[in-house]
């Protein structure tokens, strides 16, 4: 009886979460493998080009780096704030005690018992604090890249390369990235309260939604100065 209570529970939900995790892993895999494909290799070589421009004219261009950080570190702020206010509800939800099943209790399919009604709470309270984590970190890395940037380039100045600069930028850029993909990745487990079957569509549909926004609409073979788009691939790769 305790399976026909929870099959649907046991069965939709990690199946469109296993959909999800799966297309992000090919996602991953892409853009090692054929980064300018995606938008994600593809603004990550853009990136590395702008900080070295604008480390090379730092007198004419260093008011235009930090406010660009700033504006970056605004849209994280704003994340990890969001997403700790909904951990925090989340988590008075689970130390109060009021029933918050009975009013949906007639109305969704799949387990209506108080363990799977704190489960589901507890999943969606865990994901958001990792998408708080990585927004946190995500601002760390940021600020220390709109002191970095500022940085004098002369003949001492041998630590503190543009290469350095965009390794510490593309580390806070990941880290806003995966906290983002947490968020939306939490967002579809909101609707578990009405039941697994919404979840399910959910996932479904957000994996083409997000195919469209990841990659761009080209197969990743562009040609710069007259070089081969391999050698651009292998270098967003290398770095």
């Amino acid at each position: 009886m305790g399976w026909r209570k929870y099959y649907l529970d046991a069965t939709l939900v990690p199946l469109g979460f296993t959909i999800n995790m799966a297309y992000h892993a090919w996602l991953w895999h892409k853009v090692r493998v054929q980064p300018l494909s995606t938008i994600i290799g593809t603004n990550a070589s853009g990136r590395r080009n702008w900080v070295s421009a604008i480390m090379k004219e730092n007198d004419k261009k260093n008011i235009l780096g930090v406010q660009s950080f700033r504006n970056l570190i605004m849209g994280s702020t704003l994340m990890a704030t969001t997403s700790m206010l909904l951990s925090t509800g989340l988590a008075a939800i689970l130390s109060s005690t009021y029933s918050v099943k009975q009013p949906l209790k007639d109305t969704i399919f799949g387990g209506r018992g108080e363990f799977m009604v704190e489960f589901k709470y507890v999943t969606l309270l865990t994901i958001f604090l990792f998408s708080f984590f990585c927004h946190s970190l995500s601002i760390k890395f940021v600020n220390e890249v709109g002191i970095l940037i500022n940085s004098p380039q002369d003949s001492t100045s041998i630590v503190i390369t543009p290469g350095y600069v965009s390794e510490l930028l593309e580390k806070g850029f990941l880290l806003n990235t995966v906290g983002n993909r947490l968020f939306y990745t939490a967002m579809p487990l909101l609707l578990w309260i009405f039941g697994p079957v919404p979840v399910f569509l959910c996932y479904g549909i957000m994996v083409p939604v997000f195919y469209n926004l990841d990659f761009v609409a080209r197969d990743g073979k562009v040609k710069a100065d007259g070089n081969d788009d391999t050698e651009i691939e292998m270098e967003i790769v290398d770095a």
